[in-house]
Order: C-alpha cells, then structure tokens, then sequence
C-alpha cells in the first residue's frame, strides 16, 4: 500500500501524518523546504525550531537516515528514536555549535530529569525520502527518554575521533508518542505560541501532566525476511561487506579466522553475552563458538548458553536448509542458536526456523554492518584496522 502524499501547494494547511510523505518544491531553491511550509521554521540543519533556544515553542528533528558516523535510527518495535547532537565534526566544544542543537537537547533532558516537562517543548521528527529532492517523510511527534531508559542513559555524550582530533557530541533518546495523525489547528497554535493550545494530542498531554509515556509500537508484521532485506541497504553497508570478505579470503586460517570475528561481533550486537568462545575446527561438533547470555543483574541473574555457526559467503551465495539444520541440529536443551552470515539465509530456510519455531537468530550481511556501524566503527579505515585482531 503507497504512502499518503501531500504536495507542496497544500502543506501549509496540511496535517502531520506517520509515514505520510510531504513533497518539497520544484524551484530548485531553498525555498523548496517543506518542513519550513509544513511547521513555520527554519530551512536548514538538523534542528529547527521556533524560539530562542532555551525558550522553544517547538522543535523540528531532522535525519536523512544517512550518516555513517552519526547513525540516527527509529526502533519501531519499541518506539524509540536515536538522535545524534549537532557537534559532527571537531574543533568545537560539546555545546559550541551554530544551530545550538547541543544546547536544546541539554535543556530538554534537564528539564526532564528535573521534572520540569511543561518546559520541554514537543519534538517532531522528519526523515530525508531517498531519491526524491527535498520531499520528507513525517516519523512522528516525539518527548525525550523513554520508560525503559534510565536517566544516566537517554541522554549521554560520547567521544569521536577525527584525524588526531577528539570531540564529543550527545547521543539523545526520544520516545515516539502513539499519535498517528498530528492536528493542523495544534501546530498553528505553536507556531504563535499562544496559551490556550487546542487539540492538544492526549499522549502529549498525558506525558505533561504525569510523565508516562504512550509509546508508538509497531512489530513487523512478517518474521521472516527477504533475500533482499538481509543483504546490504545501500553503498556502504555493501563495501563493508566486501572488504570483510576479502579479507578472510586472503586470511591464513580462512574460515576460522571468519568464526572468531563473528564471535566478536555478536558480543557487539548485544553487551548481554558475556562470552563466546570458539571451538576448535576440527571438533566444533556442528558449532563454531559456545556462548553465555546473561539475564538479570550482578546480585540476580540466569544464564543462557547459546551455539554459534558463521559462514563467509559471497553475497550472492544463499545459506540454505543444508547449513541452518546443521546448527539447529547441535541446539542442546534450554540453548538458542545464532546464525551469522556475510550473504543472506533463503527463503525456505528462514520460513522454516520461524515457522517451526526454532530459538535461532539471524545476522545476515546488512546486520553485521549495521551492527559495526553503531559500535563507531564508521569508515573504511576504521573496519580494516579492526580486522587486524583476527
């Protein structure tokens, strides 16, 4: 089913819909913006907001979803959104920047922390449409943090290496709010700031009132994924891949080499495995790498083991039913298995792991280098250093 689309003569009395897309002008200009149409700010950056910037009416967070360094993502399943602050590049302090997007995030999470929400304006997230101009895509209305985030964690600012020079920028998480159509009449009310705000959404002004978040969950309606979706989504996820495949190719131990690197990458995935070890190549009895996953905390915890299989395919070379049966085949009582591929697990194969309900999880060719992506592992140079350990 195709998206909702709104033209570009009709944005100024349109409403926000989620996913809906908003078209940008054809004058070749800057005046070609919707989102400055749509929501009466700015027409540039990724924060663009009514205001001074420690007073807010509103604010605007834009992503074109495309940034290596700085990857910004929506979870749908938990209806998150991670957002990375406006200091990209070095030679400025974490809050020394010209849009002052560091500052209203700092302002947003203190208020938070502080319980002062009423300060906090609401955050409306669009994303770049791919291929198509100016056009933009509505994500959704959105507050920070989120009921499973801790204070220490939603808004944290990290480290970055560029050259010889080390900067920071903030990591922000937003909860997405369960709203699916934005009213027209409430963004005309804040874009003038005016009290006595109507059609106010509930779970915004739920949030205000009590700090309880009403979360946008969206699971995927289809478990298994195509061919297509498991391979890379764009460029860089594809070159990644190819000089991972290269290298092993080239490595003294091969295949091996490759079994200690998928190891590695999912402890990355998921900081719950404690270890992963791997067996010996001539007696992994099925299984390149014997894993713990821990559930709990240090005083109260479960561990899971879990089996680990990985194969250094070439991307258009399918892991079939031959090779996801041999791992679920050594799954032992009360384990889960975790399948790792630089290619992509066939259509039957993976129908039959969910249909038959196997505890085996999949990391095909796009995961992997998403996941070394959100590990800052974030150029070329970057991903051949770190394959120097194996």
């Amino acid at each position: 089913m195709s998206a909702k689309v709104f033209k570009f003569s009709e944005l100024a009395n349109a409403d926000l819909v989620i996913d809906a897309i908003y078209e940008g002008g054809t004058a070749g200009n800057a005046g070609d913006d919707p989102i400055t149409k749509l929501m009466g700010c700015g027409n540039q950056g990724g924060f663009r907001y009514k205001g001074s910037y420690f007073d807010i009416s509103m604010c605007v967070l834009y992503s074109e979803m495309s940034n290596t360094e700085w990857p910004d993502q929506i979870d749908y399943e938990r209806g998150q959104f991670i957002y990375y602050g406006d200091n990209k590049t070095p030679g400025h302090e974490l809050h020394d920047t010209i849009k002052k997007g560091n500052l209203i995030l700092k302002c947003a999470y203190d208020n938070l922390h502080l319980n002062a929400r009423t300060k906090i304006p609401p955050f409306f997230i669009f994303s770049k449409l791919q291929g198509a101009g100016r056009s933009v895509i509505f994500r959704g209305l959105a507050v920070p943090g989120a009921r499973d985030v801790s204070q220490t964690s939603d808004l944290v600012a990290i480290w970055k290496t560029s050259g010889e020079q080390r900067f920071q920028n903030y990591k922000a998480i937003f909860t997405i709010l369960n709203e699916p159509i934005i009213a027209r009449s409430w963004i005309g009310s804040l874009e003038k700031d005016v009290e006595g705000q109507i059609n106010v959404p509930d779970s915004y002004s739920t949030w205000l009132r009590t700090g309880k978040y009403n979360p946008l969950l969206a699971p995927p309606s289809v478990l298994h994924r195509t061919s297509q979706q498991q391979l890379p989504q764009n460029p860089i996820e594809a070159r990644y891949i190819e000089l991972i495949k290269t290298y092993f190719e080239s490595h003294p131990s091969g295949e091996y080499a490759f079994e200690k690197c998928a190891s590695v990458i999912a402890q990355m995935m998921d900081k719950s495995i404690i270890s992963c070890d791997n067996t010996r190549p001539w007696r992994d009895g099925g299984r390149d790498a014997i894993g713990v996953y821990r559930i709990g905390i240090s005083s109260s915890y479960t561990d899971v083991e879990f089996a680990l299989e990985a194969k250094c395919y070439k991307l258009n070379n399918s892991c079939g039913v031959k090779e996801t049966s041999r791992l679920i085949s050594r799954l032992r009582h009360r384990q889960f298995g975790i399948f790792i591929t630089t290619s992509f697990v066939s259509l039957q194969a993976y129908q039959e792991i969910i249909e038959d309900g196997h505890p085996v999880l999949i990391l095909s060719a796009t995961d992997i280098a998403k996941i070394l992506l959100m590990n800052g592992i974030s150029t070329e140079t970057d991903l051949l250093q770190w394959l120097l350990q194996f």
